[in-house]
């Protein structure tokens, strides 16, 4: 089991069930804290999984507009402009831009506790005491693949390893259908649980879960 802090000046783990403005849930996610680890150590050969996150400061709010663009050029399409030597109509962003709102968290931190299994696509040579070790230097060392984000990319997010006791905010809300993660396929498919703070804790429900869960929801 790892023990990461984490945290930032700005924090928007977007509700997906809001698509045009931007509204946060009240802590991070699952996925969210997963995408933090993986910005550390990302490998095919281990899967992160979340098993509990510490809320270290209260829940505070903050509400500004951004200027965002209504769509973008797509890559397949300028691949295949380029083949057949013909010009693609051009995107201007003053012209091509609406204002939205968004619903933000402020001066977050968040204490991960998560661990790794190993996947099938690890090698003979692989093993979980290679990859702990791995995580464990690269964490106290402060080094990344990308820098690490809270839930949306301009929003970047600091770590460092944590040790000792741990002061968690003490509060209890139910924070409702939360998403866990998406499974990637050929649809892709979101999964759900029921999140609660307790005295400043949320506790991940673990993915064997995820039927039951999403059975209670329906």
């Amino acid at each position: 089991m790892f023990s990461v802090h984490v945290g930032g000046d700005i924090a928007c783990f977007t509700r997906p069930e809001l698509k045009v403005e931007r509204v946060s849930y009240e802590v991070i996610t699952p996925s969210a804290a997963r995408g933090v680890l993986e910005a550390i150590l990302w490998k095919p050969a281990i899967s992160w999984t979340i098993k509990r996150i510490h809320v270290l400061k209260e829940i505070r709010w903050m509400s500004f507009k951004r200027n965002e663009v209504t769509r973008k050029l797509a890559v397949t399409s300028a691949k295949s402009a380029m083949k057949r030597g013909v010009q693609m109509e051009p995107l201007f962003v003053d012209e091509d831009r609406a204002q939205r709102h968004t619903l933000a968290l402020r001066d977050v931190e968040y204490i991960i506790e998560a661990g790794f299994q190993m996947t099938a696509k690890a090698g003979p040579e692989d093993n979980p005491v290679k990859f702990e070790e791995m995580f464990r230097r690269r964490l106290e060392k402060g080094q990344c693949y990308r820098t690490p984000y809270l839930g949306c990319r301009e929003f970047a997010a600091w770590f460092k390893p944590h040790a000792g006791p741990i002061a968690a905010i003490n509060e209890t809300r139910d924070l409702g259908w939360m998403l866990y993660d998406i499974e990637f396929g050929d649809k892709n498919k979101p999964h759900f649980f029921h999140a609660e703070i307790k005295h400043g804790v949320v506790e991940v429900a673990p993915p064997d879960s995820w039927p039951a869960e999403e059975a209670k929801s329906r």
